[in-house]
């Protein structure tokens, strides 16, 4: 289709309309230039729809020859921008109009010219390719350092004891975590080493090298009493000595076992470095005193126990005998007897008349949930007191007090005092530094202090995180309870802390504890919480 007097040209990607005015010429419209571009080949390009309706008209009118610019053909325009940490680029396409559609492999090239070399998704490109338009997507991206593994250390015996208490959450330790003893013999296997892996480095999409860091190497712990390592695997170690594993930091010891019949006056009092089995009995006025655990098949009848590790004595303990342990006190009942753990005191069935003391728990009727009791004595813990039966009617009073720990409170004095003097130390040398900085340092002294000052602030500052961590361990004795699980009875002066509570009246099963306000409350076992007077 041709229209007198009218012509279609491009020049530079411009597409041009030339008008030279003819005598009974067709009327020009709109649509009719858009059919004229369509024919000559300019439909796909960009079309400046005002400039054809001007342009119609003017066809029309004008008594002169005019060109006007239609439509321009344009190429597809790529846009690339790479974030300001260089870990990733996002690709913006303008679609063609008419022109050159991009490419992936054009795209891919216009990516590395703009300086992106590392980790393009050429998929991702030949997709909008494909699709011919796209909006800041993302194209390439950068790979941050991993950092290499720490040594592991592997235990090889599943048994092997491990005296270090596991506390969750809430501060309280499984009482429940005690065992048979584990024996290996000489040879046996008892650790891998795993030593640590390199890492890998990272790279930014710009190409840039990103650093990482080798794992944390760590040898086995030193003179592990008891092991070696392999002479032919330095990474294995093994027993030395036929014992008890037991495990610590980066390693395992080998305790020796020292088992005997009993413990009485044809024996004398033991004292070993490893752990004792003792089949029967402790007898009165007998001491045993072990760096490892103790454990007792019979009764410890007025004797002297104390014990590195945990104390399980699987009868009673009675007549004044006074057990300690580092770790847990495990033991059938107890009648009479001074009893100090480290983590917990467990008694399947009763307590009476018998001065206990636990850093977390007391649990008592661990076997006998109906009858199990406390009663008479004193009882001092943490964390929890649980019991059936707390007091009793025939006996004097029962003394408890939770929600306390001596040992942690000790600590807290001694570093509020050690807090004082770093704080005083830091203070002396600012003022020392500012002096030497205004008054002048004729004797040179200034770098000096300035570096006995960053070692004072750098200590001060490590004691205030050793006292943040020690007030969130006191912090949890402000959820501790007395748990009862059929009822009270008798006499029973109960505290928390400095809040104490005389109980002389019948309680049923049911929960003590302590609120925000230091009320002391018992909530019974339908939800019910009061206070206690």
């Amino acid at each position: 289709m041709d229209v007198a007097g009218i012509t279609l040209t491009e020049e530079n990607g411009q597409v041009l309309l030339h008008s030279q005015p003819t005598a009974g010429r067709t009327v020009v419209d709109s649509e009719l230039l858009h059919a004229l571009l369509e024919q000559h080949g300019f439909g796909g390009c960009l079309l400046h729809e005002a400039a054809i309706a001007t342009a119609a008209s003017d066809c029309n009118t004008h008594t002169t020859p005019f060109t006007a610019h239609l439509a321009d053909r344009l190429d597809a325009t790529v846009g690339v921008r790479i974030a300001a940490d260089e870990m990733s680029a996002e690709l913006t396409l303008t679609p063609a109009h008419g022109g050159k559609t991009a490419c992936a492999e054009d795209v891919i090239h216009l990516l590395e010219a703009a300086g992106v070399v590392f980790g393009i998704d050429e998929a991702a490109v030949r997709q909008i390719c494909a699709q011919g338009h796209a909006s800041h997507v993302p194209v390439a991206h950068g790979a941050p350092p991993v950092n290499g593994n720490p040594t592991i250390f592997e235990a090889l015996i599943p048994q092997t004891a491990d005296r270090a208490p596991k506390v969750d959450a809430d501060g309280f330790i499984d009482y429940r975590e005690r065992g048979d003893i584990c024996v290996v013999h000489a040879g046996a296997e008892l650790m891998r080493r795993i030593p640590p892996t390199a890492g890998v480095d990272g790279h930014t999409v710009r190409g840039r090298v990103l650093p990482s860091h080798a794992g944390r190497d760590e040898p086995f712990a030193p003179q592990l009493s008891g092991a070696q390592v392999a002479p032919q695997d330095p990474n294995l170690l093994q027993a030395q000595v036929s014992g008890q594993p037991v495990l610590v930091p980066n390693g395992v010891m080998v305790e020796p076992i020292l088992r005997v019949k009993e413990v009485n006056l044809n024996t004398g009092n033991i004292q070993f470095e490893g752990t004792v089995q003792i089949d029967g009995e402790v007898i009165q006025g007998m001491k045993v005193r072990a760096s490892g655990d103790i454990l007792v098949g019979g009764t410890v009848d007025g004797a002297l126990l104390e014990a590195g590790g945990n104390i399980q004595i699987g009868g009673g303990i009675i007549a004044q005998a006074d057990v300690r342990a580092a770790g847990s006190v495990n033991a059938r009942f107890a009648e009479g007897a001074s009893i100090r753990s480290g983590t917990v005191i467990a008694l399947d069935d009763a307590a009476l008349q018998c001065d206990l003391q636990a850093l977390n728990q007391i649990i008592i009727g661990v076997k006998s949930p109906q009858r199990g009791r406390l009663a008479g004595g004193s009882a001092t813990t943490m964390m929890l007191l649980r019991v059936p039966v707390l007091g009793s009617n025939q006996g004097g009073v029962t003394r408890v007090l939770v929600g306390t720990n001596p040992e942690l409170e000790t600590q807290r004095k001694a570093l509020e005092e050690r807090l004082e003097k770093e704080k005083t130390n830091e203070e002396n040398l600012k003022k020392l530094v500012h002096h030497l900085t205004t008054a002048g340092d004729p004797k040179g002294m200034l770098e000096r202090v300035k570096g006995a000052w960053q070692q004072a602030v750098q200590a001060w500052a490590q004691s205030l995180v050793e006292r943040e961590e020690l007030e969130k361990q006191l912090a949890l004795t402000q959820g501790a309870e007395v748990e009862i699980g059929v009822s009270v009875a008798g006499a029973v002066d109960l505290a928390f802390g400095q809040k104490v509570a005389h109980l002389r009246t019948e309680f049923d099963a049911g929960v003590f504890s302590i609120d925000a306000e230091a009320h002391i409350l018992f909530t019974d076992r339908s939800g019910n919480a009061k206070p206690v007077a």
